[in-house]
């Protein structure tokens, strides 16, 4: 491993963030989040809503504009129809993070390895994986947020670059509030403020307050302008969607303040190194740069503490608690790396052992735990298979060899490529759980409907990926608002079990069943089948 040298450090991570978010970005279906997202890039091209965006034909205010500006250049670049083109921007936001988590780290931690060891971590935590290969709008938001934290660090602690910093730091923390509203100044941009205050203060600032003012001038016209714009020209329904979204914010998902308090296990494969990271009796006299580790940590609780005040929870909500939690952990990593062989205790070890040890043991025996669980669905599957099992077997067992031999560098960057791996080759073995006999799409329902010339709508429902996959704008049809369509001949997509209601709606129509359409990839003897995902097709027609 005589690659991993200070002068390689920045190629490897643009090599690891490739591997894990780049590649195979096409396996999975998209998720709700995400059929609401790539609409309302498809309706900026194909309508030129770039500024009062739409979702189906309806206003959508709920976000602001930018990630999907950016997905709707992509899809522009390489099509609509391809989901790699629309998640490749949440990858390069993704790869920005990874890279500037390096810069800053090496810039507050004073040490280029640990802030290596922070940005593998952070890289491979699993909410990070998740969120940097869907096209989602929260790694935008964070993504911006710690370039605009890594300057106005520096503009803080700094007599040097003042307006570089300044300048650089309102333009990112702006691009985020364009990304996803107040959202990462709350839970990672606050926290990170009141951390610094504690641990840093604030000193040298009669030279900054023109610099200052200018950052907050910045921060605050990139945050209100597109508001204000959607206020005054459409400002009825902007004030109907904010107070849609403060209710939710409230009434939604409510869950109790200590929901979050499992925090760490959302860093997936190092959940055991980031819970002993958290424990500062214990590290306090360990780490070499206890003004910065106090510092990470104070960042991650007061991230905890602060989301947790929020009536609405949910697990991708901590996605941005990670970024200070991998530096946090990098200081216990750091330390292993320095003193596993010569000053830890036996007990120490442990954790240790079972983490890095379970890793190896999976690599180990995934072909005979993979094939006990794929053997019934490995047809088609069985190339990939193998491949994946050559690369796992070796990894595991080197890992656990070096485990053995104390050689925990070799054995941490093994944990590395073993993601790696997993995600290159493993991947698409996720398809094989994908089975659903029923499964029928709508994206030839519109060529069908301009061939026949009878017009598609929606009765009662509007399933983003319903729409998304049909291709284009479906015209919705509202029983309790109910505007009978002008054609006397039509179609009607409605919720299974749904001929009743359109039968009451259109009371002088003959209702006659079409077809089921399924989305859902697996079947409904599966937990994690969706009815809104099927809808039934009927041919309404004026008697």
């Amino acid at each position: 491993m005589n690659f991993i040298q200070e002068k390689n450090y920045v190629w490897i991570l643009v090599i690891v963030c490739f591997a894990i978010f780049f590649v195979n970005l096409d396996v999975l279906y998209p998720n709700i989040m995400e059929a609401r997202n790539f609409i309302t890039a498809r309706e900026m091209v194909s309508d030129g809503n770039w500024l009062l965006t739409t979702m189906n034909g309806e206003p959508r205010y709920e976000k602001p504009p930018l990630p999907t500006w950016l997905a709707a250049i992509s899809g522009m670049l390489f099509g609509f129809k391809s989901l790699m083109a629309l998640r490749i921007p949440s990858a390069l936001i993704t790869l920005v993070l990874i890279v500037c988590s390096y810069r800053f780290g090496v810039y507050f931690i004073q040490n280029k390895k640990q802030a290596f060891i922070n940005s593998l971590l952070l890289a491979t935590s699993f909410y990070i994986i998740f969120a940097g290969r869907n096209g989602t709008w929260d790694i935008f938001a964070h993504g911006f947020m710690i370039v605009g934290i890594y300057y106005i660090f520096q503009f803080f602690s700094s007599i040097e670059n003042i307006w570089r910093n300044a300048l650089l730091a309102g333009l990112f923390i702006g691009f985020s509030f364009m990304s996803k509203g107040p959202v990462s100044h709350f839970a990672l941009f606050l926290p990170f403020i009141i951390a610094y205050s504690v641990v840093y203060k604030y000193e040298g600032f009669k030279k900054k307050w023109l610099p200052l003012v200018s950052l907050v001038t910045i921060v605050v016209v990139l945050s209100i302008w597109w508001p204000l714009y959607i206020n005054m020209m459409d400002g009825d329904t902007a004030k109907a969607i904010a107070e849609k979204e403060t209710t939710a914010w409230k009434d939604r998902n409510v869950r109790p303040f200590y929901y979050y308090w499992s925090f760490f296990v959302q860093s997936g494969i190092w959940t055991i190194v980031a819970f002993v990271s958290l424990l500062y009796p214990y590290l306090k006299s360990r780490v070499e740069n206890l003004k910065a580790y106090k510092f990470s940590l104070f960042w991650t609780l007061f991230a905890v503490i602060l989301l947790s005040v929020i009536p609405e929870k949910k697990s991708r909500y901590l996605l941005p608690v990670l970024i200070p939690l991998a530096y946090t952990m990098s200081f216990f990593i750091e330390y292993v790396f320095r003193s596993f062989k010569t000053d830890m205790k036996k007990l120490e070890k442990f954790p240790v052992y079972l983490n890095f040890g379970l890793v190896g043991l999976i690599g180990l025996v995934f072909p005979i735990v993979g094939y006990i669980f794929l053997k019934d669905r490995l047809e088609g599957f069985y190339v990939r298979f193998i491949i994946t099992s050559l690369a796992l077997v070796p990894i595991g067992f080197f890992t656990l060899k070096y485990l053995y031999q104390k050689e925990i560098q070799k054995t941490f960057y093994l944990i590395i490529a073993f993601l790696m791996a997993t995600i290159v080759l493993g991947f698409p073995l996720a398809n094989a759980f994908l089975e659903n006999p029923k499964y029928n799409s709508l994206q030839d329902i519109s060529h069908k409907a301009k061939e026949e010339k009878i017009p598609v709508y929606m009765f009662n429902i509007q399933s983003p990926e319903l729409v998304w996959d049909y291709g284009g704008k479906v015209p919705l049809v509202h029983s309790h608002a109910l505007e009978i369509p002008k054609e006397d001949t039509f179609k009607v997509l409605v919720m299974i079990d749904g001929k009743k209601g359109v039968e009451e709606a259109f009371p002088n129509y003959t209702v006659t069943y079409q077809e089921t359409f399924d989305l859902n990839p697996i079947d409904n003897t599966n937990k994690g089948y969706k009815d809104r995902l099927r809808t039934e097709m009927y041919l309404v027609e004026k008697r």
